[in-house]
């Protein structure tokens, strides 16, 4: 059962080796995703697993790892780096930063359906009595003139309205994500939302926004959801 998740980005910069001479710029986001890690430490799960975008849909055991090479930097997370996705990547190192070890690591592609994506989700919900997810995934990349994608006049609303949802711990709202929609706004969360809706299902949670930035034009959303 899910008693708790954190909901986090993954920018590469979010890894000061990446950020460099800007890392001062994301430490806001940093601290806010450290303490959302914390809060799932003082939880006490029976398991943890990280949730993120990939190429393929897959789960990884707790020795994977991944690495930044294809971002210039020589940085490896895990004792077996290469194999794990950014997103489970910057998990893994944001869980080893609060001193906690992943049980496992499930990657969704960005073409998976939403009712896939919550079965996988519930299915991790159902693999011990006490579970807590940690939960990659980022906005909308085409916010402004600064995005990497082309500006969307749709990205920002699209991106409150996740923010609400994550505040509230509206499952609802995430459930009904469109795929063709994120697609086009260039979200990569969709997918892992998706999944946290489906392994809350129906009980209560209580939320909460740790942060909702938008510093380089996508954006970055920090939550916490806790079992009421």
């Amino acid at each position: 059962m899910l008693i708790a998740a954190a909901v986090c980005p993954h920018p590469p910069v979010l890894f000061p080796e990446v950020a460099q001479g800007a890392r001062a710029e994301l430490a806001p986001l940093r601290a806010a995703c450290d303490r959302a890690v914390a809060a799932l430490a003082r939880r006490g799960a029976d398991r943890l697993y990280v949730v993120g975008g990939g190429p393929a849909d897959r789960e990884h055991g707790p020795d994977t790892g991944g690495d930044l090479r294809s971002y210039g930097v020589d940085v490896r997370v895990g004792p077996t780096p290469g194999v794990l996705d950014l997103a489970a990547t910057t998990g893994r190192w944001l869980a080893e930063r609060g001193g906690l070890t992943p049980d496992g690591y499930l990657e969704l592609p960005s073409d998976l359906t939403p009712e896939r994506a919550a079965e996988r989700g519930a299915a991790l919900a159902d693999s011990a009595d006490r579970v807590a997810l940690l939960v990659m995934g980022d906005g909308s990349a085409r916010r402004s003139e600064n995005s990497p994608g082309y500006v969307d006049e749709r990205a920002i609303p699209y991106d409150d309205a996740v923010a609400q949802a994550l505040a509230r711990a509206d499952t609802a709202h995430l459930a009904g994500l469109d795929p063709d929609t994120a697609r086009a706004l260039m979200v990569a969360g969709r997918p892992a939302w998706q999944a946290l809706a489906g392994a809350a299902g129906e009980r209560p949670f209580h939320g909460e926004t740790l942060a909702y930035e938008a510093p380089y034009g996508v954006g970055y959303h920090v939550a916490l959801w806790i079992r009421a």
